[in-house]
C-alpha cells in the first residue's frame, strides 16, 4: 500500500510539471510570435504613415527586410526597427558616423588630373658590344712564323701587327703584280690608247688581289718600289681593344679564314637588361637609362635603349632590352651586374613624353643620331624617323593630362576594380562603391578610363573595412558585385 501511494504521488507530480510547461509553451508562442496574435488594429481602420514607412531587418541577416516586427524566417531572433536615413540611400551605398570613421582611419584623395612620372626598375648585366667585336684571320693559307701578342687580355691598338704568316701564295701573286707594274712603266705615249688602258686595268686588278690577300697600301706599295717579292704577309689589328682569344699558336699552317685571335673594342659596352611586361608602355626606343653597380656605388651611369626585344621570355616573362652605354675610363668590365632605373613622364592616354625628343629625328638603328630635321644617318645612311613614330608625344603640358588615382584606392578582384566614393553634402559621412575603368600603372598611380570624373573623392585606406561592411548589410561589394537576394 505505501509504494502504490508513493507512484502515485510521483505521477501527480509529472502531470503538473507536464502542465506548466505545456501552458509556459503556449504563452510564449503567443506571445513571442505577434504576427501571430489577433490584430489590435479594427478592420478598415488606417494604419499611420509612420507605422507603413517603418522597416525590420534582423541583425544576424540583414538581407531580411520586413513592413512589421516578427522572427527572422532564417534564425529566429526578434527583428529589429531600421532607421530612417538607412532606408533611405542606395543599395550601393553606406554611412558611418564620424566616430566610426575614425576608428576604420578611412583616408581619402581627391580624383586629379595631372602628369605623373614613372620610374621602371631592371636588372641585368654588362656584355660586348657586338659591332665592335672583331676576328684576325688568316687571308691566305700558310704558316705562321711569329705571334706578337703572346696571351690573351693584352691591349692593342688599330694597326699594331699581330701576325707573320708565311704563304707560298703570296710569291705567284706578287709575280702577276710586278709584271703589270713593269708594263706600266714601259708605256709609251705614241702607244695606242686601248692598250694603255689594258694595261693599267690589269695592274689596278693586280693590286686589288694583293688587297684581297690582307696587303696593305703602303705594303703593296713598297713590293712595287722594290721590285722584290716577299714571301711573307704581316697581319695588322683591325681596331683597338683587348684580345679576348688566342686561337693559334706559332708554326700553326692554317687555311684561309682560320681565326687567330678575337679583339674585342671595351670603349663602349651592351647593357642588357630584364624588364616586366607590365612596365613596357614606359620604356621606348631612345629613351635614357641610368644604372649602378656593386664595383661602383653610388657612380651613376647612363646609356641609350637601342633594342626592346619583341618576344616576351614564356618563364621569366621578362623582356630584354640592350641599352648603349659608352665606357671611356675603362671602368665598366664584362658580365659586371648592374641595376637600372628607366624615367618616363605620362601623358594623355598612357603615353610617354619626353621634352628632349620632341619633334627631333633619329635613326632606328642607332639611336646616338638625333636631328632637327629630316634628314639620312651619318653611321648607316638610313633614312631619319620622328620622334613621335617611335611611341613619343610631344611635350605639351597645356594639353589634358591623363586622370588618375592613387594605386591604393581601388580594390582589384582580377576582372573587377572597385573604389569607394565619398559622397558630398550629407549629414553623415556617406560612401558609394563605384565599379571603374583602370588603365595601366604609373609608379604610385593608376590612369583611369572610365568611371570617376575630376574632383570626386576616393577612399585611399579604409576601403576593406567599408567593403565588409556593405557585405555584412547583403549589399552589393567588392566580391559580391550583386549583393544578397
Amino acid at each position: 500500500m505505501k509504494m502504490e501511494r508513493i507512484k502515485s504521488a510521483l505521477a501527480n507530480k509529472r502531470l503538473r510539471i507536464i502542465i506548466v510547461v505545456a501552458v509556459a509553451f503556449l504563452i510564449g508562442y503567443f506571445w513571442g510570435f505577434p504576427s501571430r496574435r489577433p490584430s489590435t488594429v479594427a478592420e478598415g481602420e488606417h494604419i499611420t504613415d509612420k507605422a507603413v514607412s517603418q522597416v525590420w531587418t534582423c541583425s544576424m541577416h540583414p538581407q531580411i527586410r520586413r513592413p512589421k516586427p516578427g522572427k527572422c524566417p532564417i534564425c529566429f531572433m526578434d527583428l529589429i526597427p531600421v532607421s530612417g536615413s538607412d532606408i533611405n540611400i542606395s543599395e550601393r551605398q553606406i554611412f558611418f558616423s564620424d566616430e566610426a570613421v575614425k576608428l576604420m582611419e578611412i583616408q581619402t584623395s581627391p580624383v586629379e588630373r595631372k602628369f605623373v612620372d614613372v620610374e621602371v626598375r631592371m636588372v641585368g648585366k654588362i656584355d660586348y658590344d657586338e659591332t665592335r667585336v672583331k676576328n684576325i684571320t688568316a687571308w691566305v693559307p700558310g704558316r705562321i712564323d711569329r705571334l706578337y701578342v703572346d696571351f690573351t687580355g693584352i691591349i692593342v691598338n688599330k694597326g699594331d701587327h699581330m701576325v707573320y704568316l708565311y704563304s707560298p701564295e703570296l710569291i705567284s701573286t706578287q709575280a702577276e703584280l710586278l709584271q703589270a707594274a713593269n708594263s706600266a712603266k714601259n708605256i709609251q705615249p705614241d702607244s695606242s690608247d686601248l692598250i694603255n688602258r689594258s694595261i693599267l686595268a690589269t695592274l689596278e686588278a693586280a693590286r686589288g688581289k694583293m688587297r684581297l690577300l690582307g696587303l696593305t697600301q703602303q705594303q703593296i706599295a713598297d713590293i712595287e718600289k722594290t721590285a722584290v717579292p716577299v714571301d711573307h704577309i704581316t697581319i695588322y689589328a683591325p681596331i683597338g681593344g683587348v684580345v679576348l682569344h688566342k686561337n693559334a699558336s706559332e708554326g700553326m699552317y692554317v687555311d684561309t679564314g682560320t681565326t687567330i685571335y678575337t679583339i674585342a673594342d671595351l670603349s663602349r659596352f651592351w647593357v642588357k637588361l630584364d624588364a616586366y611586361e607590365a612596365d613596357l608602355p614606359w620604356l621606348r626606343y631612345g629613351q635614357e637609362v641610368e644604372f649602378t653597380t656593386q664595383a661602383y656605388p653610388g657612380e651613376i651611369f647612363k646609356g641609350t635603349i637601342t633594342f626592346i626585344s619583341p618576344v616576351v621570355d614564356e618563364m621569366t616573362r621578362t623582356v630584354k632590352l640592350r641599352v648603349n652605354v659608352e665606357n671611356p675610363q675603362g671602368l665598366l668590365k664584362p658580365q659586371m651586374f648592374v641595376t637600372a632605373v628607366a624615367h618616363s613622364k605620362v601623358a594623355a592616354g598612357g603615353r610617354v613624353m619626353d621634352p628632349a625628343l620632341a619633334g627631333k629625328w633619329i635613326c632606328p638603328m642607332h639611336p646616338d643620331v638625333i636631328k632637327t630635321e629630316a634628314a639620312k644617318c651619318d653611321i648607316c645612311g638610313m633614312d631619319l624617323v620622328t620622334a613621335e613614330s617611335l611611341g613619343y608625344v610631344k611635350a605639351d603640358t597645356t594639353g589634358l593630362p591623363p586622370l588618375v588615382i592613387p594605386t591604393s584606392a581601388p580594390l582589384i578582384t582580377g576582372k573587377r576594380a572597385v573604389v569607394y566614393v565619398r559622397l558630398p553634402d550629407t549629414d553623415k559621412p556617406t560612401f558609394e562603391g563605384r565599379e571603374i575603368v583602370l588603365g595601366p600603372k604609373a609608379t604610385d598611380y593608376y590612369i583611369v578610363e572610365g568611371g570617376l570624373t575630376e574632383g570626386e573623392v576616393v577612399v585611399t585606406n579604409g576601403g576593406f573595412k567599408i567593403d565588409s561592411a556593405l557585405q555584412i548589410q547583403a549589399k552589393p561589394s567588392m566580391m559580391n558585385p550583386q549583393g544578397e537576394q
